[in-house]
């Protein structure tokens, strides 16, 4: 009876530690492409460490933060965002104003998840991955749905397992086959999960490697008219860590939505 639940846990171990497999093929493929050239020469400035850190989602409650400590935005914890100042400094702000409306407001959940997919943020995250420091989108989520695969396989044969042993505790010799067999979907699961620990964990993140060495060591240069360290300190902190680095809950909470 036990080999009904054996089945199973195989085969979802099996294809799943494949699909894992191709995916490290694939990401090993873009070794090539990381170069560590000097942030300088690629333009590493508060959005482009915002990417790198978070993605563009982080691009975007940057924007937000910046334009709200100017006083050219207003976001409030009740989940709504007012433009105080139509006029934007950069192409990130046009676009934010815009994505606003012409009523000057608007809700900021609804606001954020159009300025992800707007061009401006795209091509922020573009021009990382062309120069080897961005993770390609369809790698990136490749690798973490692989990865989540495996880990379900591993949980599905813990549970089977325990199933295949409660029906089999009347009769030792069955209980030993069981532990036998199960331990090959439990050592392929957990071997492959070991295994992307070091061949493709850093494909789950934003940054390749090579993005994240830029990262520890980038120093961002003043190209956004910072007004003074201590606002240079608070955007910076925004960028690599997000919303979390607000001193504010309040705002904390409107970034939130």
């Amino acid at each position: 009876m036990w080999l009904l639940f054996l089945i199973p846990a195989c085969l979802a171990a099996v294809l799943s530690c494949l699909r894992l497999v191709r995916v490290a093929a694939t990401a090993d493929s873009l070794a090539w492409l990381e170069r560590a050239e000097p942030a300088e020469a690629i333009g590493i400035g508060l959005y482009e460490t915002a990417y790198l850190a978070g993605g563009p989602i982080r691009v975007v409650d940057l924007v937000l933060v910046l334009m709200t400590a100017r006083g050219r935005l207003h976001l409030a914890h009740t989940g709504w965002t007012t433009v105080v100042d139509p006029r934007g400094r950069s192409r990130l702000e046009r676009a934010l104003i815009a994505a606003v409306g012409p009523e000057g407001q608007c809700r900021t959940p609804e606001l954020k998840e159009e300025l992800v997919e707007h061009p401006t943020v795209q091509e922020i995250g573009g021009r990382l991955t062309m120069a080897g420091l961005a993770t390609p989108l369809g790698v990136r989520e490749s690798t973490l749905l692989a990865v989540r695969q495996v880990r379900q396989a591993l949980l599905l044969t813990v549970v089977m397992f325990g199933a295949a042993l409660a029906l089999s505790a009347p009769n030792s010799g069955d209980a030993g086959a069981a532990v036998a067999w199960f331990s090959l979907p439990l050592i392929l699961t957990t071997g492959t999960l070991l295994m992307a620990r070091v061949d493709v964990q850093a494909y789950t993140r934003w940054a390749t490697p090579a993005g994240q060495e830029v990262l520890r060591s980038v120093r961002i240069p003043d190209q956004h008219g910072l007004g003074d360290d201590a606002e240079r300190e608070l955007l910076t902190a925004v960028a690599m860590v997000g919303p979390a680095a607000l001193a504010d809950p309040r705002l904390r909470e409107a970034l939130r939505g």
